[in-house]
């Protein structure tokens, strides 16, 4: 769809049914228990067809985080497989000439997220930007650009990854960033199962970087790291609120954990955890 099924004004080009096509097989021939199987593709209708996956088998994940059962073993796959494919499309030139240069990934990520943001806190303006423009410069691996819960099924092969809609050549550190945060927001609205979930924040953020080979662990952990409260943040004040945040008092407590982060970054990704 050119327009997202959202309250705002949210646009986006629609070419990048051809990325996420591209996304799957790729992922497919890395961790092919990971994705679905491309099984049809119509470039000119951006139309394509995937495996069908029997639901009776394959758990969504939110659904398993939303109820508090935060399992360590499930938050490390997804980190691990995740970082699996960083790792083998990271400065590879035949997969970034799948992802030509596009307006995708600032349309649905980028301007909606971190930008749009800065609109409610003026005084962060310069800081949100410049997350952007950094994230949007560097072109680093292939990134999934949307590790969300809600779209991770949990299967007896371990986490399958659907809706790659966001897929592009971009920074690694915004696809851990992305879905960490999904932990850390959680965490905040479900108070007694905190420590639980605080646990597979640091199994995922593990686990992947066990996978960080392309380039010192350290500094894309930094990266990931200053990208995560200005995402905690967007998740209330951006074009795509998170829907279980519902009163004013949650929505404060995101911002007086983001918005002092956001301002001196921190260098670790534990040092964002509550």
């Amino acid at each position: 769809m050119p327009k997202l099924k959202v309250a705002v004004d949210w646009l986006a080009p629609v070419e990048r049914n051809r990325f996420e096509v591209a996304w799957y097989s790729i992922a497919h021939s890395i961790v092919p228990e990971a994705v679905p199987a491309i099984l049809y593709h119509d470039d000119s209708e951006m139309l394509c067809a995937m495996a069908y996956i029997d639901p009776a088998e394959h758990r969504l994940w939110k659904l398993q985080l939303r109820d508090g059962r935060a399992e360590l073993a499930d938050a490390a796959a997804v980190g691990s497989r995740l970082g699996r494919i960083h790792a083998a499309t990271a400065n590879n030139p035949d997969v970034a000439a799948q992802f030509p240069p596009n307006d995708s990934f600032h349309a649905i990520r980028l301007e909606p997220y971190l930008e749009a943001t800065a609109a409610t806190h003026p005084d962060l303006h310069e800081a949100l930007f410049e997350l952007s423009e950094r994230t949007r410069r560097l072109q680093i691996a292939m990134v999934y650009g949307d590790v969300s819960p809600k779209k991770i099924l949990l299967g007896p092969n371990g986490p399958v990854f659907l809706d790659a809609e966001c897929a592009c050549i971009g920074d690694p550190a915004f696809d851990v960033a992305f879905c960490l945060n999904h932990l850390l927001l959680k965490s905040l609205w479900n108070r007694p199962a905190q420590a639980a979930f605080g646990a597979c924040f640091q199994a995922l953020t593990d686990a992947y970087l066990e996978q960080v080979e392309w380039e010192p662990r350290e500094s894309l952990e930094t990266r990931a790291a200053s990208l995560l409260p200005a995402l905690l943040l967007a998740r209330v004040d951006g074009k795509s609120p998170v829907e279980y945040i519902e009163t004013d008092t949650q929505r404060e407590h995101v911002r007086r954990r983001a918005r002092p982060l956001i301002k001196i970054p921190p260098k670790q990704l534990v040092d964002v955890f509550p």
